[in-house]
């Protein structure tokens, strides 16, 4: 086991303890490289399968149950787990109404234990962060990845410092992050602004933990394993998620070669990213056909958890997209906003970010670019309840209005 630089024409390898962010010789983020196996893809299923009953706290998480494709460094009792990856798989006969499709279902990430996909790769990156020793981490975050690492950090005794956009987070997410303990830096400017005020000002005794961390992308690839086996590993023709910095592309995209090279799926679905169009520099390298990312030195969308003009993870969003065939659009904030009170009536709800799949379904169907007849599943990265403001915003009455409502209602 080892690092490796992610651009497949380098052949660069690093010691799996190393902390390094980048390839040193082309500047590629680095990812994990994993052992051959020997892996049996019909044992491998009922082993995770029997691992459901076990008490070992490993296998109460959605996430270690997977273990086999993780990190293989770790004694059973360092591991710092809050059960997470245990999320639903729902059926959305409302929102499969509105998109025009006959087969959607929400692989809901927002039922984590900090109510966001960060989750996923937090538990083992800071599981890593305590195998070195690390006495701080820290991270750049617009609201999720901070109240995220803060819990796990807590978890593992370590002292957590966020760089957060001042004024520009929900508050519920600010909470979090000061529930857990973790130390606030306010930077004025946007999420890009906070990354950068970050890689300068850290120290060699700080680990990061934003997701250009490879072990992030090791926790949050899992997602994709668990959602096979919730189908019955019978991949869906399509998988749609949010764009922000693009963690969760690659991560994603990851498990599918994993997946398929082990034999344990037999096709790949079609990988959709979708962002909106105040933050779409993913989506406008994409159209022009030139793998090159301009950044967005001011992007702007309600939906602030994908509020980010300079995503560090395209290239690997890139080849994720080439090796699932898949595709990329935008979605404005008016479909986004409509696409969020569709789910909302549903009785499911997210935050905002997560809204703009169910948007980018809709606009695909109505282009005739997704069959009708196909199975999707969406991705929800976050719970309503991180950014309630949106919400009572969305609604254009005073919030007393909604309170004498409750109030009256009996509730």
């Amino acid at each position: 086991m080892h690092l490796r630089c992610s651009d497949g024409q380098c052949s660069t390898l690093l010691d799996i303890r190393d902390r390094a962010l980048s390839c040193p010789r082309c500047g590629d983020l680095l990812e994990v490289g994993l052992g051959p196996g020997p892996f049996d893809a019909d044992s491998l299923k009922q082993i995770w399968l029997e691992r459901r009953i076990s008490s070992d706290p490993r296998d109460r998480s959605g996430i270690w149950r997977f273990r086999e494709f993780l990190p293989d460094l770790y004694d059973p009792g360092a591991v710092v787990t809050l059960e997470e990856g245990n999320v639903p798989l729902l059926a959305a006969p409302a929102s499969s109404r509105y998109a025009g499709l006959d087969h959607l279902w929400f692989k809901h990430l927002g039922w984590n234990p900090t109510g966001s996909f960060k989750d996923g790769g937090m538990t083992v990156a800071v599981t890593q962060a305590r195998h070195l020793g690390a006495t701080q981490v820290a991270s750049a975050s617009t609201g999720n990845t901070a109240a995220s690492m803060a819990a796990y950090a807590a978890r593992a005794g370590i002292a957590a410092r966020v760089y957060l956009p001042q004024g520009a987070i929900s508050m519920a997410k600010l909470a979090q992050s000061i529930d857990y303990g973790a130390e606030i830096v306010q930077v004025e400017g946007n999420f890009d602004s906070a990354l950068e005020r970050l890689l300068r000002s850290a120290g060699p005794e700080v680990y990061f933990l934003n997701s250009i961390n490879p072990f992030r992308i090791e926790g949050q690839k899992i997602v994709v394993f668990s959602l096979m086996e919730q189908l019955d590993w019978k991949p869906p023709d399509y998988i749609v998620l949010p764009g922000g910095n693009l963690g969760n592309a690659s991560a994603f995209g990851k498990a599918l070669q994993e997946l398929k090279a082990t034999g344990l799926i037999e096709k790949v679905p079609r990988m959709v990213v979708v962002q909106a169009e105040g933050a779409n520099p993913f989506v406008r390298m994409w159209q022009s056909g030139i793998p090159r990312l301009e950044v967005i030195r001011e992007p702007r969308t309600a939906a602030s958890a994908i509020c980010i003009g300079a995503p560090r993870s395209w290239k690997k969003a890139l080849r994720a997209l080439q090796f699932t065939g898949g595709l990329c659009l935008d979605v404005s904030e008016e479909e986004i906003a409509e696409a969020k009170a569709v789910i909302g009536g549903e009785g499911i709800g997210c935050e905002p970010a997560s809204a703009t799949t169910l948007a980018g379904i809709r606009r695909l169907i109505r282009q005739k670019k997704m069959d009708p007849a196909a199975t999707v599943v969406a991705v929800l990265t976050g719970h309503a309840l991180k950014d309630t403001d949106y919400i009572i915003r969305a609604q254009k009455r005073p919030v007393s209005s909604i309170e004498s409502q409750i109030s009256g209602s009996g509730v």
